[in-house]
């Protein structure tokens, strides 16, 4: 473990496999749970559409304090805070590594795709002080395990080497997220995660490594950055970092986010509460006219930059861009390298 701690706090009850409660001056304003975890491997819902079954967070929370991060309900479990306790105290699952090499290890495993960074992020500020990541792509490389990567986190860049290693022998995908290109709502909305510029650089230097990188251009933010302008100048950039792919995804507003974003919407632009609560008022997911209307706007954006549609405006739910999942073999020159994505209607909540 690096840095040294300035001493133990008295650790959160709720917090199941507690060791400690920790900070450091180091990453100050951050509060750290470090636990001892059961099990490294979750399974996805088999009702989930997405395209994978496995997924490994080595954190819970995240520091990269995204504004819109659907993930923050889930430190409701745990009855820690949802909103700025989301963004400060960060559950370290400091066996993550050892556990996982264990779990490949069991005759049962049948080394199918897993997924990493789907719940938080991987590479968040953590991870430099923590270095998980380097021991599960340790365990996952020597399984013959195919995986992927999911981060807006340029720490990255740190284990590049290994996963070009990996990719000598199984299957590796790489997808970066990048939502806000203003550095004015980046600051605003997500602070602590790296740079717009940052993570086009980011993806720069994982096809320069030989990895495939798709981009995820999520959450598009309704009336902040989906017009035509912003959305050309984003396909633009991306297509110009090397991305091997890229998929758009709407906003949406599960409760844990959707309270964070209607605070955010209501201090910075109140002018657009009666849009938000328009669009967001049967449920977490903007309306399909709203769906409609963007893919329309992107469909031409994406011929122009290179980005062949997979849809005719449709949107697709479980869709990833190419090069963010391990391929067992080369895409095909017909392979699609853009999608739109969303999943349907829930129960709307009360916030807007």
């Amino acid at each position: 473990m690096a840095g040294q701690d300035e001493g133990a706090l008295v650790g959160a009850a709720s917090v199941p496999g507690l060791l400690r409660t920790t900070t450091t001056p180091e990453f100050a304003g951050l509060t750290f749970h470090e636990v001892l975890a059961k099990s490294a491997l979750s399974q996805v819902p088999a009702m989930s559409a997405m395209p994978f079954r496995w997924t490994v967070n080595p954190y819970r929370g995240c520091s990269h304090s995204c504004t819109y991060c659907y993930a923050r309900y889930t430190h409701s479990y745990l009855d820690l805070d949802t909103g700025e306790g989301f963004d400060r105290e960060i559950v370290v699952k400091t066996n993550v590594g050892e556990r996982l090499a264990v779990e490949l290890g069991k005759p049962s495993w049948n080394r199918e795709h897993v997924v990493l960074g789907t719940g938080t992020d991987p590479y968040q500020r953590a991870e430099g002080r923590y270095r998980l990541m380097p021991r599960v792509v340790e365990a996952l490389h020597r399984s013959g395990t195919p995986f992927s990567v999911l981060t807006k986190g340029t720490l990255l860049r740190r284990d590049l080497p290994l996963l070009a290693d990996a990719a000598r022998d199984v299957p590796v995908g790489v997808g970066v997220s990048i939502a806000v290109w203003d550095d004015e709502l980046h600051r605003s909305l997500e602070h602590g995660a790296p740079t717009p510029r940052a993570r086009l650089d980011l993806v720069r230097a994982v096809r320069a490594a030989g990895l495939p990188c798709g981009v995820f251009l999520a959450p598009v933010l309704p009336h902040l950055t989906d017009s035509a302008e912003q959305l050309d100048a984003a396909l633009a950039d991306v297509a110009a970092a090397g991305a091997t792919g890229v998929t758009v995804v709407p906003l949406h507003l599960r409760p844990g986010a959707r309270e964070h974003v209607a605070r955010w919407v209501g201090r910075h632009r109140p002018d657009l509460v009666p849009a938000y609560r328009e669009l967001y008022r049967r449920g977490a997911y903007v309306p399909r006219g709203y769906r409609e209307a963007l893919a329309a706007r992107l469909a031409p954006l994406l011929e122009q930059h290179g980005f062949a549609a997979s849809t005719s405006g449709e949107l697709r739910e479980g869709a990833w861009p190419e090069g963010s999942l391990p391929l067992t073999a080369p895409p095909s020159s017909s392979s699609s390298r853009a999608v739109m994505t969303t999943t349907g209607a829930e129960p709307a909540p009360t916030l807007f």
